[in-house]
């Protein structure tokens, strides 16, 4: 009986830690990446997108930034990955803090696409979608840590935090003798 309890419960309690932050799940959204944003007219569509900073500029009313698209997982978190959608230009009011809205940080953007600008990417017209952002997400840095509770990573030929053939149980520095 308990088994059927527990495997009646498993999904539900799965499906509860993969949440989509609040203000990230509000309404509908266009399935439309930035990339293709670049040459078709979705003028006006409500997206969602996000990826990491490339550069943030305040103006008097308004902060923009530009955006390295990222496909999003599950929370709507940008992935960590090298596959990109393009890039994307979001104009938000007010002013976002460039330190803190830094290049590299990861963002979601909810926002209504304003149209294409045009701008120089090193010596490459690129065509950057724009759109007006709503909301703007900022995603909390992620701090890696070691699986074996130590302060200091284990290193092998598989980089750190891999398994540790020595392990944490030999002692210090790895060895069974020290």
């Amino acid at each position: 009986m308990n088994r059927w309890i527990f495997l009646f419960l498993l999904p539900i309690a799965v499906a509860g830690c993969v949440t989509v932050p609040k203000p990230l799940a509000v309404g509908s959204f266009v399935e439309v990446t930035p990339s293709t944003a670049q040459n078709d007219n979705f003028v006006g569509q409500r997206v969602r997108w996000g990826g990491s900073i490339a550069n943030t500029e305040p103006g008097k009313n308004e902060t923009c930034f530009e955006i390295v698209s990222h496909p999003l997982d599950s929370n709507a978190r940008p992935l960590e990955t090298d596959m990109t959608w393009g890039r994307f230009i979001a104009c938000a009011p007010d002013f976002y803090d460039p330190e803190v809205y830094a290049k590299g940080r990861e963002v979601t953007i909810i926002g209504n696409i304003q149209g294409v600008t045009v701008r120089k990417l090193g010596e490459y017209e690129y065509h950057y979608p724009q759109i007006i952002a709503e909301t703007v997400y900022l995603w909390p840095k992620l701090i890696p840590y070691s699986y074996y509770g130590s302060q200091y990573p284990y290193y092998n030929s598989y980089g750190p935090y891999w398994y540790n053939p020595w392990g944490p149980w030999r002692g210090r520095f790895g060895s069974p003798y020290w």
